[in-house]
């Protein structure tokens, strides 16, 4: 069974940086994508960041310089770098893993920034 556990959430001021993880257990393919997404009150879910297996990585325009995306594939383990925090960066942060034909969602952490 595959579980992601997202942890590093919390409560910011504008201008400051968190750094979320996200551990993966269980067996998962070693070619997915790995990706961040996060919803906000009242907002649907959107994408935040993708990386590949490989290392390539993709941004949503609004964090594009602001957050890294990368990945320890020993580990396991997918981070978020996010610095720069602004209050629209509030919401609650889920991971995802693709593999194969099988999706898997993190159970989500809260990211409060304040002005």
């Amino acid at each position: 069974q595959v579980q992601l556990v997202e942890s590093g959430g919390g409560l910011v001021q504008a201008g400051g940086s968190l750094r979320l993880s996200c551990a993966v257990s269980g067996s998962i393919f070693s070619s997915n994508v790995m990706s961040w997404h996060r919803q906000a009150p009242g907002k649907q879910r959107e994408l935040v960041a993708t990386i590949t297996s490989g290392g390539k990585t993709t941004y949503v325009d609004s964090v594009k310089g602001r957050f890294t995306i990368s990945r320890d594939n020993a580990k396991n383990t997918l981070y978020l770098q996010m610095n720069s925090l602004k209050p629209e960066d509030t919401a609650v942060y889920y991971c995802k893993v693709s593999s194969g034909l099988q999706t898997y969602w993190g159970q989500g952490t809260q990211v409060t920034v304040s002005s």
